[in-house]
Parts: structure tokens; C-alpha cells; sequence
């Protein structure tokens, strides 16, 4: 029987989530909902209902794992617990110093409810929190360094976009390509926040709005820019449509480490990703761990998870047969 999945926003993740859901032969899509007028949500699936958000409920016999597409800035530290309340979710909450927080949250109401939720689910947090698990464990005396970009960070781009004033906004992560090469080169450095990456921000103003305050508000951003150079360039709808369309990301996790009775061996583990689309890789990833949420979830395995906690043969449609011929 295939995994039923429902899709909670339809915007790029939900989009994304859809086109993944119906290349997966062991899944099939249930519904979209969304807090649009369902009338006015036109998906890519003939004969798969919108429907509105606040129905959802009426659904929790019809869908096995809910897939939720809303930002982390306002969205989804409400939605989730809402929802796991309800269902067996997942989520791509991304922001870090509020992820302990976020999962206790989560935690209680899937538990009280006999549901499995995973959050923090996408490429980071989610693929490289896993290369830096691995590395960490195998490199113990060592240091981690994670870099983003060049691309548009999908999560600073939406919490530009909920400021007072502005009416659409990309955001380009952008990492400094000394340090990066001086990570590689097994120098060891110690490096800031301020001098890993730089933050360029493309924003188009409402009718009126206050460009100082906009600005003043982006640069202040607690979890999102504060810490970061960061550039904010103005412009035209047209000129953002123009020049900055494209969804490309990607970066690079490493770990450097030593061995040896006196550290004499030096090791360099580097985890990269180029991607042309980001939200349609990390829609990927969260279409894999709902599969993951519905066997844990049959297991009798209930509350949050994140990906530190998925075997990675839970992710695979494949038999462990067929994964310990193929793939070990």
C-alpha cells in the first residue's frame, strides 16, 4: 500500500514536495492544503483536491505523513506542533539556535497523540547535520567548519520578506572563499561568523515604505543577519524577476581532525553539495524521511525525531536486501 501523503503550503517547498512525492513509486499524493482560497491553488496533479487548512482535521484518516511547507520564521514553530498533534509531519525548521526549543515543542504533542514527527529536515539542517555527526565520531580531536553558498537561502529570503513595507526579497548567502581554502589546506583556522560568510540582500519596497528602517531591520535580525556583513540593495520588481530568479545553492561541510599517538596524522573530510534547485533538493529530502515517519511511526516509534535519529535504511524504498547488495 503506498504512503499517503499530504502537502501543508504550496508555495516553492510545496511545489517541489509534489514533484518528488509523484516520481516516488511507493508514494502517492492525498491532498494540498493550503490558507489561499483552493480555488485559486492550481497544482501539477490531475485529480488531487486543495483544500483549505482549516480542514486539515477532517483528514486524519486519509493521510500517513504530512509534509508542512511553511517558513521558519513565523510558520512552522506553530504549525508543527499543530499538526503533530494530528498527524505523523515533517518539517524544514532551519533555525538553529531555536531547534532545541522547537523540538520540545514537537515532542509533546506527537507523544500525546501516538505520532512521529521529524523536524529540521532538508540539506542544513539535515544532510550536512549528518555529515558533521559522522565526522565528529570518527574525528574526535578536530574542528567543524560549515559553509553556505553561493545561493539563495530560501528561509533568509522569507524572513526578509515578512518585514512591514517590503513586497518581495531574495537573499544570497555568499561564503569567503579564502577561508574556505585555507579550511581545505588543513590550516586550522579560527574563523567568525562575520568572516565565513557575507549576506546580500535584494529587496523590493512596498508603495511608501521607509527604506532606512527596512534596511535597519534587515541588518538587526537576530539568528538571520545580525551577525553578518551584510549588503541590502533595493530594486525594482522587474529587476528582480529579471536578474534574480534562479533557486541555486549549495556549500560544504568539513572536518579536519588528527590521528596518531602524538596527532602526527592529519585528516581532511569535506561534504559538498551544488545545487541548481534548492527547494526542489530539499523537497527531496523531506519526501525520504516521510517514509522514514510512516515505518517509525508503524514501529510504535512516536514523538520528534530529527535526521541524527533515522536509520538511513528507512529512507529507501528499497529492501535491505537490495541496499546491503547495492549500496553496501
Amino acid at each position: 500500500m503506498k504512503t499517503r501523503i499530504g502537502i501543508m503550503g504550496y508555495g516553492n517547498l510545496g511545489r517541489g514536495v509534489e514533484i518528488a512525492v509523484n516520481a516516488a513509486e511507493d508514494m502517492e499524493l492525498a491532498a494540498v492544503f493550503t490558507r489561499r482560497a483552493p480555488d485559486s491553488v492550481k497544482i501539477l496533479t490531475p485529480d488531487v483536491p486543495v483544500v483549505s487548512a482549516d480542514e486539515a482535521e477532517q483528514w486524519k484518516n486519509r493521510i500517513d505523513v504530512m509534509i508542512l511547507c511553511g517558513g521558519s520564521a513565523t510558520d512552522l514553530p506553530t504549525q508543527t506542533p499543530a499538526y503533530a498533534s494530528m498527524f505523523n509531519v515533517i518539517d524544514s525548521f532551519d533555525t538553529h539556535a531555536r531547534i532545541p526549543e522547537h523540538f520540545e515543542n514537537v515532542d509533546k504533542a506527537a507523544k500525546e497523540s501516538g505520532k512521529t514527527a521529524i523536524i529540521s529536515v532538508g540539506w542544513d539542517p539535515g544532510m550536512f547535520s549528518l555529515s558533521r555527526a559522522y565526522a565528529n565520531a570518527i574525528l574526535p580531536d578536530g574542528k567543524d567548519y560549515t559553509f553556505w553558498g553561493k545561493g539563495v537561502s530560501q528561509g533568509h529570503s522569507d524572513a526578509i520578506r515578512r518585514i512591514n513595507g517590503v513586497k518581495n526579497a531574495k537573499q544570497y548567502t555568499i561564503p569567503v572563499e579564502a577561508a574556505i581554502e585555507a579550511v581545505r589546506a588543513g590550516k586550522n583556522p579560527e574563523l567568525t561568523t562575520r568572516q565565513k560568510h557575507i549576506r546580500e540582500c535584494f529587496v523590493v519596497l512596498e508603495d511608501g515604505a521607509d527604506a532606512q528602517r527596512v534596511e535597519n531591520e534587515i541588518r538587526t535580525m537576530p539568528n538571520y543577519f545580525s551577525d553578518y556583513d551584510t549588503t541590502v540593495h533595493f530594486i525594482s520588481e522587474e529587476e528582480l524577476k529579471r536578474d534574480h530568479s534562479g533557486m541555486a545553492h549549495g556549500g560544504f561541510v568539513f572536518r579536519s581532525g588528527k590521528t596518531g599517538v602524538n596527532g602526527e596524522h592529519n585528516h581532511i573530510i569535506e561534504y559538498s553539495l551544488k545545487l541548481d534547485s534548492n527547494p526542489e533538493f530539499t523537497t527531496s529530502v523531506l519526501t525520504a524521511y516521510a517514509r522514514a515517519a510512516k515505518r517509525m511511526n508503524d514501529e510504535g516509534q512516536y514523538g520528534c525525531k530529527t535526521v541524527l535519529d533515522v536509520p538511513p535504511a528507512y529512507l529507501s524504498d528499497k529492501s535491505g536486501e537490495e541496499l546491503r547488495a547495492h549500496l553496501l
